[in-house]
């Protein structure tokens, strides 16, 4: 799931990009993304939390809900055109989430028996 949503994150800034480059139909590609990526996030919740519960492992968890947290203040921040919050929320996000992957994919989450055998 962190996979999905984070190569469904590195589209938009693409998107904003070609937005500001003068291409005004990549702002609806923009809010796709948008949505796209929102609801990808709260899937990720979901996720993290049959992690939590089968596994016994918060964490996952605790930083998903950061990410979706900031994810969505970031995504009613571009709605309203507030962009002094958006782009830097929009950057954090996309850092933290590049982070979670690397986490999850560096060090895959062990099952009960495994983490007391290892």
């Amino acid at each position: 799931m962190v996979s999905a949503h984070m190569v469904a994150i590195v589209g938009q800034p693409v998107f904003a990009g070609v937005y500001l480059t003068g291409d005004f139909d990549s702002l609806r590609w923009h809010a796709v993304g948008a949505d796209v990526v929102t609801s990808l996030g709260y899937l990720q919740v979901i996720v993290a939390i049959v992690v939590w519960v089968r596994l016994r492992q918060a964490l996952p968890f605790l930083a998903t809900m950061v990410v979706v947290a900031a994810e969505t203040v970031q995504y009613f921040a571009g709605l309203d055109g507030a962009l002094w919050l958006h782009i830097p929320l929009g950057v954090l996000t996309v850092a933290a989430l590049v982070v979670q992957f690397i986490a999850v994919w560096r060090r895959p989450l062990l099952r009960r028996g495994e983490a007391r055998d290892a």
